[in-house]
């Protein structure tokens, strides 16, 4: 956890924040917005490993915010809401993988939701890491595919052929079977 920026609307709220999340998470950086406005613009402009928002806000309550931040960013979302309408809030911002904690707070329950969400991010992070190689994976068989089916269509390979002409390739010129069925393609599929 590197970056936390903290919403919140009174000064007061802000530093008693700080104060508990830098016993949570020492060294980490903060940044703070006293609305919801200022706080898109933040998301939007820097990145945040999280978001914590004091509940309401000057100018939104902050359900449509933890949104936001889903939609916009990687960062996690903790909205503070009053005890009586958690619930209620909870319900609107469990698809957006916000947590809610009640007011007031409960500083060992607020330990605990912080360090779980800080896990439950990383685990999102190595999730989406996976996600991205495993596309950029299909993508290279996709292209090799493509070259498979250019060579047998225009110099007459069988699919073995082709493949072993696409894996020979690769080991004589020393550069991966993606950049030779690139070749392929473009020397075949003009």
């Amino acid at each position: 956890m590197d970056r936390i920026l903290i919403a919140a609307s009174s000064d007061k709220h802000v530093s008693a924040l700080i104060n508990q999340l830098k016993e949570i998470f020492p060294g980490v950086k903060f940044s703070t917005v006293s609305t919801g406005r200022e706080a898109r613009r933040s998301v939007s402009e820097q990145d945040f490993d999280m978001l914590v928002v004091n509940c309401p806000l000057s100018d939104e309550h902050g359900a449509d915010l933890a949104e936001f931040v889903y939609s916009s960013s990687d960062s996690m979302c903790v909205l503070l809401v009053k005890n009586d309408i958690s619930d209620d809030i909870a319900d609107k911002v469990e698809d957006y993988g916000a947590m809610v904690i009640s007011k007031p707070l409960n500083r060992d329950l607020f330990y605990r939701a912080m360090r779980f969400t800080a896990a439950a991010r990383k685990r999102m992070l190595g999730v989406r890491s996976e996600n991205i190689k495993l596309q950029k994976k299909l993508e290279e068989i996709r292209t090799v595919n493509r070259a498979k089916l250019a060579l047998m269509k225009y110099l007459g390979f069988t699919e073995q052929q082709a493949h072993r002409y696409i894996e020979k390739q690769a080991m004589d010129l020393r550069c991966t079977k993606l950049e030779v069925a690139r070749k392929v393609i473009k020397m075949y599929e003009v």
